[in-house]
């Protein structure tokens, strides 16, 4: 299994999609600060605490990697179903369930430690920074960020996995369109800020999607062995 994925990653050269990940963030820190720059310009209380601030790049590190996952699917399995590349793959003496089982932990921890080191370089830039300029009238604690790491780790487990329902999108015809249009659809439905709140800060949403997108993962290949490509 080590071996597949490992072969997989120097297929598909993962290191170009490290280096998007890393590009991502620094979007992701732009707009943060361009929110800060906003809020103060209009006189706005909202965005005044480090629980706020948190709150945002939390959000927004999963919106943007759960998309990211969607392209990494659309890429690894979905295009080669597409265009059939994947029939060379299952010529080998290779388990078929095995193969695509590869490719999907391969999006799953890619996520799943994009989430935990973006969240980690986000908060850092914009703290050091936030502390060096006085962004924010909030004091920032030691404890509170302890206090963030549980928080942090659910966050990725869940969008990791809710990153795999895009999959049941994409292999009803092969669409890789769909695949992506799904992901950024879940990303606006959970995401989406009222007053503060959105439907990930119930606990039991993000827990019922991510159960969703390990079964549907389960599902599009049980019978993979039987199906002629």
């Amino acid at each position: 299994m080590l071996n597949l994925m490992r072969l997989e990653m120097k297929k598909y050269h993962i290191g170009s999609y490290i280096k998007r990940a890393i590009f991502a963030n620094f979007i992701i820190l732009g707009v943060i600060f361009m929110l800060i720059f906003i809020t103060k310009i209009e006189g706005d209380q909202d965005f005044r605490t480090y629980q706020r601030a948190f709150g945002i790049i939390d959000s927004g590190v999963r919106a943007v990697f759960i998309i990211f996952a969607s392209v990494l699917i659309a890429k690894f399995i979905i295009g080669e179903f597409k265009f059939k590349t994947i029939t060379v793959a299952f010529m080998y003496p290779i388990n078929r369930k095995k193969l695509i089982a590869s490719k999907l932990a391969i999006v799953v921890l890619f996520t799943f430690s994009a989430i935990i080191l973006s969240t980690i370089f986000v908060t850092a830039i914009f703290c050091t920074v936030s502390e060096g300029f006085q962004l924010l009238p909030d004091t920032l604690t030691f404890s509170f960020i302890i206090q963030r790491i549980p928080a942090m780790i659910m966050n990725a487990v869940s969008a990791s996995c809710i990153a795999l329902i895009p999959l049941y999108f994409g292999m009803r015809k092969y669409s890789v369109p769909a695949t992506i249009i799904s992901s950024i659809i879940i990303v606006s439905a959970v995401s989406s800020n009222s007053g503060n709140f959105t439907l990930y800060d119930i606990i039991f949403i993000p827990i019922t999607l991510a159960i969703i997108g390990i079964s549907v993962a389960y599902l599009s290949f049980r019978n993979i062995e039987k199906i002629d490509i």
